[in-house]
């Protein structure tokens, strides 16, 4: 097990009987995910990768919060109501992980797993690409896998909130 699995772990986030869903936030322009720069971010909807994030989700009786917003207020208020009201935070900041530290700073005063997600694989592409905000705040980073960063992502979250067993 991870030093960050361990820390998590017997903090009242395992897969109990009303175990508190999985919060999958999205940041700005992955509404357009499907028909923006398809070359970078694939031809996957944002309404597909919800439909995978429940899925994984649901194959450990797990339910997921799935949002995105345009708006960083929105998004901060998200990360703050997931204090209480969810088990773990996956995250795809999108651009304010470039910019937001207020981002950051609602993050940190999350006691829950946080795991970062993102389509593409921002160290090889351009330079202010190549430092998130999010990043310190996060268990662990995913990236550069498309859709299947996302579902990599819910199984961290999963496995760092104990419902799925490691060995």
């Amino acid at each position: 097990m991870t030093p960050d699995a361990r820390r998590y772990k017997g903090a009242g986030f395992g897969g109990g009987r009303m175990a508190k869903p999985i919060y999958v936030l999205n940041g700005p322009n992955l509404n357009l995910l499907g028909a923006r720069e398809p070359h970078i971010y694939g031809k996957t909807t944002l309404e597909q990768v919800r439909a995978l994030c429940e899925n994984r989700a649901a194959e450990f009786g797990r339910k997921v919060v799935f949002r995105q917003t345009n708006h960083e207020g929105e998004l901060i208020d998200w990360v703050q109501e997931a204090r209480e009201q969810a088990s773990a935070l996956v995250i795809n900041p999108a651009g304010y992980g470039h910019t937001s530290v207020a981002l950051l700073d609602a993050l940190k005063t999350l006691s829950i797993p946080i795991v970062e997600c993102h389509l593409s694989n921002p160290a090889v592409r351009e330079q202010f690409r190549r430092h998130s905000f999010v990043s310190p705040a996060a268990a662990g980073v995913i990236q550069g896998f498309g859709p299947l960063s996302y579902e990599l992502a819910v199984d961290s979250a999963l496995r760092l909130t104990g419902a799925v067993r490691t060995a």
